[in-house]
């Protein structure tokens, strides 16, 4: 099923599930799609590269008039409950948790002059939750999309994207980048978008060999962790930052990190080591796709995952196994790399693969991973997908 395809069938199911709670038909509709990042982990708060591309998994908003004007009420296909608040109260964070990404949006709207008329919503997602597959960016840009589809007005890309960070930051507590927001925004259909978090100039990337796809795969663990270890790499980047005597490590070289070895312990050594490497891994890779040479990018998402896995200590042996495994299957079964993408500790891991192989090396790898590990892993294969959209209804 064509990706256009996807959206109308989950647009028609969201419209039947609207007429079933509100007893109406809606007016609006709104997209915006999840996203795997192909490479450059770890490296945004360090103001350096990443390489994110939009999936053909999306969440979709359909809304209609509240009968009372100030009054929004929300409702999701996966949640059990609705959430309501008052446009002539200050909007703030509050119960349900998981309307608070809506909530938050429409605050930043409305400091941004687009303030909707009271109305109903029902949103519906296909981004699998807490894979490390930004199923919340997906929430906010739809829901400013649908403020836009409401209210007549538009935003351009970068503002629209930072109220949705914004809405992280202060309604969800979520001190996120700015990537998740940026790419489901302004992603393109086959192409993947080489961002850079200092300056948020964006460079899109062709994906538009048929020969490849790519393969995403859901290790179904999220190991719990109590030692705050992405506050803790953070401030060991930081301190390599002040050592180095630089702004942020996306302005550092191997160079200058091995000339200052001895004055860091070797946990900041390694954490510095991961970062500058990953910031020349990501702009190398663009170039790689640019050329059509996934070989080498392959070769790259295997060096980030090794270098994530050893310097930066974020994988797991879950992660690990799905790398290794694709590594297995190599050149000569279809895949050309692999590597962990998000935050790491669990989720996803990202392939690049032989596009008329792709069913068979999912096969193979989920298959060999429930017999290593007892866990039901959940895989699918993307193209790159457009970024964020009104819709008709």
């Amino acid at each position: 099923m064509s990706s256009d395809d996807q959206v109308s069938q989950q647009l028609q199911q969201t419209i039947d599930r609207y007429r079933e709670r509100y007893d109406s038909k809606p007016t609006w509709a709104a997209v915006a799609p999840g996203r795997v990042n192909l490479i450059g982990e770890h490296t945004d708060y360090n103001d350096g590269f990443v390489m994110p591309m939009a999936i053909t998994r999306q969440t979709i908003i359909v809304a209609g008039p509240s009968s009372e004007p100030s009054r929004i009420l929300i409702a999701s296909s996966s949640q059990d409950d609705t959430a309501v608040f008052d446009l002539n109260s200050p909007l703030t964070p509050g119960d349900p948790a998981w309307a608070n990404y809506v909530k938050g949006v429409i605050a930043g709207c409305i400091e941004h002059g687009l303030s909707p008329q009271g109305f109903k919503g029902m949103i519906d997602t296909t981004v699998p939750l807490g894979g490390g597959l930004s199923s919340s960016a997906s929430l906010e840009v739809a829901t400013a999309t649908l403020v836009e589809a409401i209210t007549e007005k538009s935003l351009d890309g970068v503002t629209k994207a930072l109220i949705c960070q914004k809405a992280e930051h202060t309604f969800a507590n979520t001190p996120c980048g700015i990537m998740d927001q940026f790419i489901s925004t302004m992603g393109q259909a086959d192409h993947a978008m080489l961002l850079d978090c200092r300056s948020h100039e964006t460079q899109m990337v062709p994906m538009t060999d048929p020969s490849i796809a790519v393969l995403i795969i859901n290790s179904n663990v999220k190991h719990n962790l109590s030692g705050g270890e992405y506050a803790q790499r953070r401030s060991q980047c930081e301190t390599a930052s002040r050592v180095l005597g630089v702004k942020a490590l996306r302005d550092a070289t191997l160079e200058q990190l091995n000339a200052n070895k001895a004055k860091m312990d070797d946990v900041t050594f390694r954490r510095a080591r991961h970062v500058i490497g990953e910031n020349d891994r990501t702009v190398t890779a663009a170039q790689a796709a640019r050329e059509n040479n996934w070989q080498r990018f392959g070769e790259l998402m295997y060096d980030s995952h090794r270098s994530l896995q050893h310097d930066f200590e974020v994988s797991c042996e879950e992660l690990d196994l799905l790398v290794e495994l694709a590594g297995k299957i190599g050149l000569a079964g279809g895949v050309y790399g692999s590597r962990m993408t998000g935050g790491g500790f669990g989720g996803c891991t990202v392939s690049i693969v032989r596009a008329d192989k792709a069913q068979q090396i999912q096969d193979a790898i989920t298959t060999a991973y429930k017999a290593k590990t007892g866990i039901d892993p959940i895989a699918f294969v993307t193209q790159a997908a457009q970024g964020a959209r009104i819709l008709s209804i």
